[in-house]
Formats: C-alpha cells, sequence, structure tokens
C-alpha cells in the first residue's frame, strides 16, 4: 500500500439521500430523517480520499447537529466516518484521517458548535482485545452515545451451524420455550405500545433510561423498506400474556437487535432466548449476512451493573468486537468543558440507580 494513500483531499456538502450509500444503518439518509424528527438537524457531506496511486475515493458522512441551550450548539457522527476499502488498516494514519476530517467537518458547522462527537467504526476483535487508540487533540468522551463492545454473529454459514456455535444452555432454552407453549410472532406496527409497556417495565427493574413512546411509534412507522430498510417487532406471548418483544432493524448486510424488553412474568418460559432465535433465523431469510447484538459491556466482570447481559449476549456465539467509543474534537473549550461535567455528572447517578437495583 502507498504510503500516501487515505488522504482526505476534500469534504463536501451533499444530499441527504447520498448517505444511502453509507455501510451501516447510523450513517444513513433513513437515520438522519429519522433523527430529524426529534431535534437534530440532518447534514450530509461527501469525502474524498486519495488512494496513493492518483486516484480517489468518495464516502458518504452523516453529521447530527443539536442544540446544547445557552447559545451553543453540537454535531454528533454516529460510526463515523466510513473509510474507503483501501484504507490502511494503521492506527496512526486512522488517527490521522481522523482529525483531519474534523477540521474539515468544522469548517462548514456554524460557529456556535462546541464540540464534534465521533463514534469511530474501527474495532479490535477478541473479549480481552484493548480498542483501537484515538490520539490528540480528541477527548474521550464522558459518556457513550453508541456501545462501544458487542456481538457480532456471522449469518452466512447454513442455520444449523449458526445455532450450533451458541452455548448448549442457549439452545435448550430457546427449544424449551417453545416446548412450553410460548409463540413468538412478528407484531404490527400499531402493536409498539404493548411493548412499550413492557420497556417501561423494565427500565424500572434495570435503572435504565428509555425514550419516549413516540420515538418507537416513528421508527416503526418510517421503516422505508423501498430502500432497503425494514424495521420490525417481535412479540412472545403465552396463554394471553405478552412476554417480551424485541426491535429489530434489516438493513442489507446488517442486522441489528436494537431494543428488547421483557416482563417479570414468567420468566421461567426463556421468551427472551426463542425471541432471538427467531429474529436470526428471519435476518439469514432476509438475505442479512450479520446479527449485531449491539451492545454489551466491555468484560464479563461480575461487578458490572449489567453484567447479565453481558452474559445473555454472548451466550449467542460470535464475534465480540471493542470499538473506541465516543471521542470528542472540542471546538469551543470552556462550554464544551461545562458540557462535560454535567454529562459525568449524569452518567455517574444512572451507574448509582443501576447499582442500586443489582
Amino acid at each position: 500500500m502507498p504510503p500516501s494513500s487515505g488522504v482526505l483531499k476534500r469534504l463536501q456538502k451533499a444530499e441527504l439521500s447520498d448517505c444511502r450509500r453509507a455501510c451501516t444503518f447510523l450513517q444513513s439518509d433513513f437515520w438522519g430523517a429519522f433523527k430529524g424528527r426529534f431535534g437534530w438537524q440532518a447534514l450530509a457531506f461527501e469525502a474524498e480520499w486519495d488512494d496513493g496511486e492518483g486516484g480517489t475515493s468518495r464516502t458518504p458522512l452523516l453529521v447530527l447537529c443539536r442544540s446544547l441551550g445557552f447559545g451553543f450548539s453540537l454535531a454528533y457522527v454516529p460510526w463515523g466516518p466510513q473509510l474507503p476499502d483501501f484504507f490502511p488498516s494503521d492506527e496512526a494514519v486512522r488517527g490521522e484521517a481522523l482529525k483531519d476530517l474534523a477540521f474539515a467537518v468544522k469548517s462548514h458547522l456554524s460557529p456556535d458548535t462546541a464540540f464534534i462527537r465521533f463514534d469511530p467504526p474501527w474495532y479490535t476483535e477478541g473479549k480481552d482485545s484493548l480498542p483501537p487508540p484515538i490520539p490528540s487533540p480528541f477527548v474521550r468522551s464522558s459518556a457513550d452515545i453508541q456501545a462501544p463492545d458487542t456481538v457480532l454473529i456471522d449469518l452466512t454459514p447454513p442455520l444449523e451451524d449458526i445455532l450450533a456455535q451458541m452455548k448448549s444452555k442457549w439452545r435448550y432454552n430457546a427449544r424449551l420455550a417453545l416446548k412450553k407453549g410460548v409463540t413468538v410472532r412478528r407484531a404490527l406496527p400499531e402493536e409498539i405500545g404493548v411493548f412499550y409497556d413492557l420497556l417501561k417495565e423494565t427500565a424500572r427493574r434495570d435503572g435504565i433510561a428509555i425514550h419516549g413512546s413516540e420515538y418507537y411509534q416513528t421508527l416503526l412507522a418510517n421503516k422505508a423498506e423501498e430502500n432497503g430498510i425494514d424495521v420490525r417487532l417481535y412479540l412472545a406471548e403465552h396463554e394471553g400474556d405478552v412476554l417480551a418483544g424485541i426491535v429489530t432493524l434489516f438493513r442489507g448486510f446488517e442486522a441489528v437487535y436494537m431494543y428488547g424488553a421483557s416482563s417479570d412474568k414468567k420468566r421461567s418460559l426463556m421468551s427472551p432466548y426463542a425471541l432471538q432465535v427467531k429474529a436470526l433465523e428471519d435476518a439469514k431469510a432476509s438475505g442479512c449476512g450479520q446479527y449485531d447484538l449491539f451492545g454489551i459491556p466491555p468484560n464479563a466482570d461480575p461487578a458490572h451493573p449489567m453484567a447479565g447481559l453481558y452474559l445473555f449476549k454472548t451466550g449467542f456465539g460470535g464475534r465480540i468486537i471493542h470499538r473506541p467509543g465516543s471521542w470528542d474534537f472540542p471546538c469551543r473549550p470552556l462550554p464544551y468543558r461545562l458540557f462535560r461535567l454535567a454529562e459525568r455528572v449524569r452518567k455517574n447517578l444512572r451507574t448509582l440507580k443501576k447499582k442500586s437495583r443489582r
């Protein structure tokens, strides 16, 4: 690979529809339009990269902006930037590219922007691996927006091989749920209220924050199947009781388990296991090549307030990966420091709330 490859040549404004070429739904026009319904302004750009051989490659970039109040705003790049296929894997080259891109994005933003937050999409693999480093002048965010650690399940092998990689207890639990009479079905978007009731119950039990009901209603109503995006709601039921539900997103190669909720009723029936197996089967049948369980704690530490989530998701097999998490590019130092302090306090309060419920 020529040493000059991976250089940002220019960043120019684009139409939101250009983000339809993005590799991940979080950088897509669909996500930009959806977040635009909830206080964010979606800006689209096209980044042009030098391949070091006289050619260039263009990748879309979605930037979400919103007000912080007091005359300042923030910009957020979820799972971006997307880098060309030829891009060197060298961490230093990626870091320089990220820095160049941050300065380029800043030049297109309002002067009141306090900082730009990035969730770089590159990652390391293995449960004990460290995430890729991000260089100065970026600052580790006080809180992550997207979970940096997750489990990716390869859907390209035959279904029986996918199921075989699960822990035997997980396969047993999924079969047990069906044997005991649990039914799993794809629900209608109009049934999102049933799921939201479960979600509120889960939030009270686990001490987690959730969006308002309109957020989930809008997500299902704007699934945009004509753009290759299918957002699905699945419900698990038993003798008239709704026991659990999940929301998944299918988009080309990727399938993502976005949200899940469960009732305190009949927990011994293991309905969440049957839900995941159904979603995996449907994702493969829809042509998706990968199922993202979309967030786990960084390791198997039993003291972590979400240790049970790590155990549950890793039991389905797949690769454990570690992204860098959220990193900030400060544009206005003083308002950024004040926001950072407030965010750290809010995160600590949420962590204490979760621990108190264990």
